[in-house]
């Protein structure tokens, strides 16, 4: 007699191995929901706020690496679908890395006390903004994934999701022209701040930037899914 898994995750990946990718997106996206909260407890030298809010981005990482690696001890083989299981894997990858650079944001935030340059304020809340605005099309064009199996990837949904994969492309294009700013806005001032600062403040803007980039390969592994 054949044992029968009691890991929910596996039921969910013999009805559909998008379901869980849908799981750890959300968890994703509730790191990025806790991005602006974060740099306002830093705005206002807070660092109780900093240490609670990093404190719970480290959870919800976890949770989605639990979720991740889940995934990847459960996913068949061989899928009955025209998607290949590396394409999956790939893609629940670039959403990780996602909370991954949220976490370490939080965590810079947490082992140093950082102050934030009051000439890097502007660009720094548009570079938020962006990269929110990014994150919610993200994990919007992931949570259609099931409807667009529903169809056979064609027709109406399939329209859709390509709109949804433009739009993240432009929105990735306009936050590295916000990018440029922020970090020539930064490399102007860099003699009013000491050199360690300056380092930390760059890895930052970099590790914000770079949740964009995530965001866009996705976009990129969910057209493949389309081409195939």
């Amino acid at each position: 007699m054949v044992a029968m898994s009691t890991n929910p995750l596996a039921g969910l990946l013999r009805k559909s191995p998008f379901k869980p990718i849908q799981e750890h997106m959300r968890k994703v996206f509730s790191c990025v929901m806790l991005l602006p909260a974060l740099f306002d407890a830093l705005y206002r030298n807070n660092q109780d706020e900093v240490n609670d809010l990093a404190e719970q981005i480290g959870k919800l990482e976890t949770e989605a690496d639990r979720i991740k690696s889940r995934y990847r001890h459960n996913m068949p083989k061989t899928l009955l679908l025209p998607v290949d299981r590396k394409d999956l894997l790939s893609l629940i990858h670039e959403q990780d890395s996602i909370s991954d650079g949220v976490e370490k944001i939080s965590q810079i935030l947490t082992n140093r006390d950082m102050t934030v340059p009051e000439a890097i304020k502007e660009g720094l809340d548009e570079l938020l903004e962006g990269t929110m605005e990014i994150s919610a099309q993200a994990k919007t064009m992931i949570e259609e994934l099931d409807e667009l199996v529903h169809v056979g990837f064609s027709g109406r949904e399939h329209d859709k999701v390509t709109n949804m994969i433009v739009g993240v492309r432009r929105s990735e294009h306009n936050i590295d022209k916000i990018l440029k700013k922020v970090n020539r806005t930064l490399f102007g001032i860099e003699k009013e701040l000491d050199p360690v600062t300056v380092m930390f403040w760059y890895k930052i803007i970099e590790e914000v930037g770079d949740i964009s980039d995530h965001a866009e390969n996705m976009a990129d592994r969910l057209l493949l899914f389309l081409s195939k």
